[in-house]
């Protein structure tokens, strides 16, 4: 789309060089013909260093953009990405691509259905009810359970097990809201990266990012029912036990374990090597690596032993 296009549509005023705009992307990772938005002050920072074509602001952070960037100064920044994000989705599925390559040795049961564009390594085995989307590729040796879904433009590794049921690459659970209450759908155009030798269990649910990857690395094991949040990423090795669930853009270091039923808010990182005992809530990010901790508040596993000991005395 024209940038002038992309103007008229948020109601922005526009002046400059009326560029070419392929896609939407986050303030680092934009490129030269992208655009970017600001909606929260922590990210104010990151404007300076941006290469977007055009950032999407509010009056008071316009001063900000840099000179090669062009601002787009509207009332409510988010809102206003949100009503693009729908331009720059792909379509579902596209008949113009070419029909699917399927590896040697592969199976795929008649019943499971394959998009155009997508990739089966070799030797995978595909079960009843599965679905693959438009250029998704799943690597080679690679078992997918009966109706496990697979979205547009995931990437599963080699050696993975998916278990029935499962979605890689739904929509994140992305909205803005206008004063007026009003929820407006962010369109998640990034994907999910499945790495080597993962394991994935039933019911379980990965978001595709709104930009870029929710990433799963390689050896990570998760159990069934687990919701993985959009942009989420999830270091080498964890493992993550039934029920538990990241929200967006939570970054875990290697081999974390979460027990049953727990969970983090968003934004947060957690240091490697940290383990989490069953119903623990992480509302801030862990920097030592190592530790285990239980509890909402969370707080170190012995601490909470002691803590729980204590509550038990004086209801006697």
């Amino acid at each position: 789309m024209k940038l002038s296009e992309i103007a008229s549509i948020i109601g922005a005023e526009f002046q400059g060089s009326d560029v070419e705009i392929v896609g939407m992307n986050t303030l680092k990772n934009a490129k030269e013909n992208e655009l970017s938005f600001v909606s929260n002050s922590k990210y104010v920072k990151d404007i300076k260093e941006t290469n977007a074509a055009a950032v999407i602001v509010s009056e008071d952070v316009k001063n900000e953009v840099p000179t090669n960037s062009l601002a787009l100064v509207v009332a409510n920044p988010y809102w206003s990405m949100a009503i693009l994000s729908k331009y720059f989705a792909p379509p579902i599925e596209d008949d113009t691509l070419p029909k699917a390559v399927i590896g040697k040795g592969s199976k795929i049961s008649d019943k499971a259905e394959i998009a155009n564009g997508a990739v089966i390594g070799e030797n995978c085995i595909i079960l009843a009810h599965v679905y693959v989307g438009a250029e998704a590729i799943i690597g080679d040796n690679t078992t997918l359970y009966p109706s496990v879904t697979v979205y547009r433009d995931c990437k599963i590794g080699n050696d993975c097990i998916i278990h029935a049921n499962s979605v890689i690459g739904s929509d994140g659970f992305g909205f803005a809201t206008n004063n007026m209450g009003e929820h407006k759908k962010i369109y998640q155009n990034g994907n999910v990266v499945v790495e080597d030798d993962v394991e994935i269990g039933s019911n379980t649910s990965l978001d595709r990012a709104v930009f870029g990857s929710t990433l799963i690395k390689k050896g990570t094991r998760i159990d069934n029912l687990v919701q993985i949040g959009h942009n989420c990423e999830v270091g080498e090795y964890s493992v993550m036990v039934s029920q538990s669930g990241l929200a967006g853009s939570t970054k875990l270091g290697r081999n974390v374990v979460m027990g049953g039923q727990s969970a983090t808010a968003g934004h947060l990182e957690v240091a490697p090597f940290s383990t989490f005992a069953a119903r623990s809530g992480i509302t801030n990010s862990i920097k030592e690596p190592g530790k285990t901790y239980a509890g909402f508040p969370l707080m170190g596993h012995r601490e909470w032993l002691k803590f729980q000991a204590k509550l038990a005395k004086l209801v006697k």
